[in-house]
């Protein structure tokens, strides 16, 4: 006997009305000195938006302390039709690196979205940590052309970084 296949399923979507809360895009209050937005775009392999992705992010304090007492240090913002998201939060500190040394001032981020069974790890850094993104151990550790994905470029009311999922300039993910 043979069966017929089973049609393919992605995961989701579902993230975009499910996960999000209204301060979930705020990171650090709006008024907090030194707050700017984080914003971009997420892209599928084909270079379509993806328009119910989630992007998640997780930082250190301006101090570098992943434990601030009152610094929430964490957001999350689905993605809009045009595969938009942005997160209001601080440039964060220097931390220590694994094998000693500091990692430069980073974000982490992660995305979901369908057709992805795990989430996909990244991180955004600052165009002007020349110096410790130069000495940073993992940034430094890509060849030159991938670190571009990395390092988030100025925009009017802070920076901008898009992901894309696969393809010509895919994103830098990690194994975590």
């Amino acid at each position: 006997m043979t069966l017929p296949e089973t049609p393919s399923q992605t995961v989701g979507p579902f993230f975009a009305h499910a996960l999000p809360w209204p301060a979930g895009p705020y990171v650090v209050p709006t008024g907090t000195p030194g707050a700017f937005w984080l914003r971009g775009r997420v892209f599928d392999g084909a270079g379509e938006p993806v328009p119910d992705a989630l992007v998640e992010s997780w930082q250190a304090d301006p101090r570098g302390r992943f434990d601030a007492p009152g610094f929430r240090g964490f957001g999350r913002c689905p993605t809009d039709p045009d595969g938009g998201w942005s997160l209001h939060t601080v440039r964060p500190g220097a931390v220590p690196a694994p094998r000693g040394g500091t990692q430069a001032p980073h974000l982490n981020l992660s995305v979901f979205a369908r057709g992805l069974l795990h989430r996909v790890v990244t991180r955004v850094y600052f165009p002007e940590e020349t110096t410790a993104n130069a000495t940073d151990p993992v940034l430094s550790a890509l060849p030159e052309p991938a670190r571009g994905t990395l390092i988030a470029r100025p925009a009017g009311d802070g920076y901008a970084i898009d992901i894309r999922l696969q393809g010509e300039h895919e994103t830098v993910f990690f194994r975590v």
